[in-house]
């Protein structure tokens, strides 16, 4: 998996399960994937070294993954959006307007447009 694609999937997993780390994982997660900030920056501004940095995110990366693998919130949504659209796409080829609106609206809200 290259860099771009494992940061991008830990983002994702950050969205659905960041509120279960620590308030300090919280803080160098976002510092590092969010705000693009190197493992120095993030050591000065915490007043600790950066191997303590590297070792709270490759913590904090394992805890994002372990959560997932337990509960599959990501999955199981991913799942559910992916029958939406097929549905959509079904009933598209049926014109029955009325279920289409109401699984656009529903799919729309899930991607949170």
């Amino acid at each position: 998996m290259d860099e771009l694609t494992k940061n991008e999937k830990l983002g994702d997993l950050y969205a659905y399960y960041g509120s279960l780390l620590t308030a300090g994982q919280q803080s160098y997660f976002e510092d590092y994937y969010y705000n693009d900030l190197s493992l120095g920056e993030i050591a000065d501004n915490h007043g600790v070294s950066r191997q303590a940095v590297y070792d709270n995110l490759r913590r904090s990366s394992k805890a994002l993954e372990n959560y997932e693998a337990k509960l599959h919130m990501q999955k199981d949504y991913n799942q559910i959006e992916d029958v939406i659209a097929d549905a959509l796409f079904a009933i598209d080829n049926d014109h029955n307007s009325t279920a289409k609106k109401e699984l656009t609206k529903l799919l729309n809200q899930m991607r949170g447009e």
